[in-house]
């Protein structure tokens, strides 16, 4: 994992790869963690990064990291494919980690409250 070059996969420097990776979240994000949330630990935290990423008030720099680390969650070719339940996340916890701790100051309570009610929704379904 020390080969992963965070600034590449968390602010992809063009417009069409930005465009690409929140339609990417916003298309496939609930259905991802329908599947793989009973698996990760670190679901409260991806819940809450979707809502502060399409939070109209977070600053678009935010969004841009937050979106392109909930893509590398989405998509299904990454460094440790994730069918190997909790060692497969591995990679996807080290980027949303590295995100939260790029846009810690734009994530408020309201997107972890959020992520509280989606989650025990999520569970009931």
């Amino acid at each position: 994992m020390s080969d992963i070059k965070y600034g590449d996969i968390l602010e992809p420097g063009d417009e069409e790869t930005k465009a690409e990776n929140e339609r990417t979240v916003r298309e496939g994000f609930w259905a991802k963690l329908r599947r793989t949330a009973a698996h990760i630990p670190f679901a409260r935290d991806a819940v809450a990064a979707y809502y502060c990423a399409t939070d109209r008030d977070t600053p678009l720099g935010a969004r841009v990291v937050l979106y392109s680390a909930l893509a590398y969650f989405i998509m299904p070719a990454d460094l440790i494919p994730d069918i190997f339940l909790f060692v497969g996340f591995t990679d996807d916890l080290a980027v949303l980690t590295t995100a939260l701790t790029m846009i810690r100051r734009n994530m408020r309570i309201e997107h972890y409250d959020r992520a509280d009610r989606a989650l025990t929704t999520l569970d009931t379904d």
